[in-house]
């Protein structure tokens, strides 16, 4: 199975980037975040005319993830058990999607930015992967063989040398000491980070901003990952970085990250 992550930075924008993606690279399951849309805008058909199912949450023009694939989609869950709230009016956002896809249970996650730090935004990032862990760790506790793979944008860079500028990032979100502890969480919880495994180097970011050059000067972030439970983690072949994704007009200032599994 060849299985990607990928935001897509708005799927009504980067259709026919994500349709040459899935063609190009022999994509089995595409985890999408940040589709920026409702379920009654998401192109379903042109999916499904290129031979995949797909599964979407969205209720607005923010956040947004979808599962497309073309070996099965079984057990759609909207949401992880406890999932945390935001907003004035407290609601469930478009953040979490999971399915089995070829007898790999796949979640889309697009982890909350956070914002700033003393941002109740923040406590509310936290608050969610905290809830995300302890419902990974009762997978893997109520079955450890079995293949789960909680892929997307994770919006923390783990270590220093995932951001090009340690010291412009000095103050800000994504690389304080919480959001990495919340981070690293999920190896207690039995997950392995394989993209770490395969490329362990610095400079292999998978977002770059659109402003200064930031593409063409290689300041980027490495903030999508793919945490594997146990049994998948043995599973994995091998992990790519699409950077070419990153070029050419339109394209998403993310880009996929794509795993072989036996």
């Amino acid at each position: 199975m060849r299985l990607a992550t990928w935001n897509i930075n708005s799927i009504r924008a980067r259709l026919d980037r994500a349709i040459a993606f899935l063609e190009r690279e022999n994509i089995d399951v595409l985890a999408l975040q940040e589709t920026k849309c409702k379920d009654a805008q998401f192109p379903f058909e042109a999916f499904e005319a290129a031979g995949y199912q797909v599964a979407h949450f969205g209720i607005n023009q923010w956040n947004g993830v979808a599962i497309v694939s073309r070996v099965g989609l079984d057990d759609i869950e909207v949401g992880f058990p406890n999932q945390p709230q935001f907003g004035e009016t407290p609601v469930t956002e478009a953040r979490a999607l999971g399915a089995t896809c070829g007898g790999v249970r796949v979640w889309s996650l697009y982890v909350p930015n956070g914002r700033e730090v003393d941002h109740p935004h923040y406590a509310y990032k936290l608050e969610w992967l905290a809830a995300l862990k302890d419902n990974a760790r009762e997978w893997v506790a109520a079955n450890p063989d079995a293949p789960i793979a909680l892929v997307g944008d994770w919006n923390v860079a783990p270590f220093d040398s995932d951001v090009w500028d340690i010291e412009f990032f000095d103050g800000k979100t994504h690389i304080t000491e919480p959001e990495r502890a919340a981070f690293f969480a999920f190896e207690e919880a039995g997950f392995t980070e394989v993209s770490r495994t395969f490329f362990p180097e610095e400079g292999k970011y998978t977002y770059w901003d659109y402003q200064q050059l930031r593409f063409p000067k290689n300041q980027g972030m490495r903030i999508d990952f793919t945490y594997c439970s146990p049994a998948l983690t043995r599973a994995v072949q091998s992990v790519h970085i699409d950077r070419n994704e990153r070029k050419g007009k339109g394209a998403s200032d993310h880009v996929p990250v794509i795993l072989d599994i036996s």
